[in-house]
């Protein structure tokens, strides 16, 4: 068994077209977010399993002894990686949840123990060991925090196993498992979004697991060549919403309206077609101008759809209005209704210009990151590989030294 530290870290996503239109059959395209979550084990002989997620406020640990005891027949019944309400409802009772404990907290603790109990189950003894979770993705805003979480799990559970090897050889700074390998992690983390979730899709951990971007349509998904890096701010209204209202608020406009909202929803889908080929375009050549210029109209097409669908929200058109006096395009990300939204960062942008136009976004009140898309999947570090604030949060936070994220 693994004797090392070992530091995962996997993307979260954004949805770049086909928000809405996905639910009624039509293509989507997600692209990694490369705004990752940061994930370090460390094995010992304590006896104690310990989780930390400093960014929910979350610090539990366990007697390996105590749970080396439970019996954990119930793990066995039927397909030992379907999580069902039974195992689930067991595995609240192995968690010993505090009163004040909310459920989102318990749905991580839960997600964590399930991961551990059915992949480490194997072992002679299960292991003593500690894990730090860190994340720059903010929950609950539709950038696959839940599943960057769970892939980092089932990444780091699985290679402390050693059910798969360690892909990090000397002199590499980090390092991705192979395609066999990452299909085992990802059927893993989906077990985990499934315990957060209930009735996941897959994409956001398939998403979080490959990286790069995927095409998703009624349960297929598929992985597009691997177009540049591209620059985005990702914004934050921090308006909240409901995804199930907005998908339900969609569907009645379609009931009420089929022959004019039916065909938005095509074009929705036409444009998720167009975006898959120029990015496939900009995957096997030199990027250009023109390259760009597609991927803001069709930015400025699908905001429109959207809004015609009945999804945006006063705070998004205040976002694309400030960037587009910048000259930038914008759209929402995701459920709409308040929410994220990205904006395309051409490569001939300057420094202060994009500066100039994350202050604008800021002074509305908006949260304001500056990152890419297209990022690459699940991997695993040494420490130095790591930028410095990234190294110094997890490394603290497992000397004990931090409670809470900043």
């Amino acid at each position: 068994m693994l004797s090392d530290v070992l530091l995962v870290s996997a993307p979260g996503k954004v949805i770049l077209h086909g928000e809405h239109a996905v639910v009624h059959g039509k293509v989507a395209l997600a692209v990694a977010l490369n705004l990752r979550t940061f994930l370090q084990l460390q094995p010992h002989s304590s006896g104690k399993v310990s989780l930390n997620l400093p960014n929910i406020g979350i610090k539990r640990a366990w007697d390996v002894a105590r749970l080396q005891l439970l019996d954990m027949s119930f793990l066995e019944q039927g397909d030992p990686t379907v999580p069902i309400l039974e195992k689930l409802e067991k595995l609240k009772e192995v968690a010993d949840f505090p009163e004040d404990c909310t459920d989102h907290e318990r749905l991580a603790v839960l997600a964590f123990l399930y991961l551990y109990l059915c992949i480490c189950r194997k072992q002679r003894a299960l292991p003593s060991l500690d894990i730090v979770v860190w994340s720059e993705l903010p929950p609950g805003a539709g950038l696959g925090s839940s599943a960057a979480y769970s892939v980092c799990l089932a990444a780091a559970l699985l290679t402390l196993c050693e059910e798969i090897p360690n892909p990090l050889k000397d002199g590499e700074a980090s390092s991705r498992w192979t395609a066999e390998d990452l299909e085992l992690i990802n059927k893993w983390a989906f077990q985990g979004e499934k315990v957060i979730h209930g009735n996941p899709s897959g994409v956001d951990n398939a998403v979080s697991t490959w990286g790069g971007a995927l095409r998703y349509q009624q349960g297929k998904i598929s992985s597009l060549k691997r177009p540049p890096a591209l620059k985005i701010l990702l914004i934050n209204t921090k308006v909240p919403r409901s995804t199930k209202a907005l998908v339900l608020n969609v569907r009645n406009r379609l009931l009420k309206f089929p022959k004019i909202v039916a065909p938005l929803l095509t074009s929705i889908n036409a444009i998720s077609l167009e975006c898959e080929r120029v990015l496939e375009e900009m995957a096997t050549a030199v990027p250009a101008p023109e390259h760009y210029l597609a991927l803001e109209e069709l930015i400025d097409m699908n905001q429109h759809h959207l809004n015609a669908l009945g999804v945006g929200h006063t705070s998004l058109d205040q976002l694309c209005q400030v960037t587009m006096a910048h000259g930038l395009h914008s759209k929402l990300t995701g459920a709409g209704g308040g929410g994220c939204g990205i904006t395309l960062l051409r490569p001939d942008l300057t420094g202060p210009e994009v500066e100039a136009v994350k202050q604008a976004l800021t002074g509305c009140g908006f949260d304001c990151w500056e990152t890419s898309i297209g990022a690459p999947g699940v991997s695993v570090h040494t420490a130095a590989s790591l930028d410095a604030p990234v190294w110094q949060a997890l490394d603290g936070l497992c000397a004990g030294q931090w409670a809470s994220s900043s």
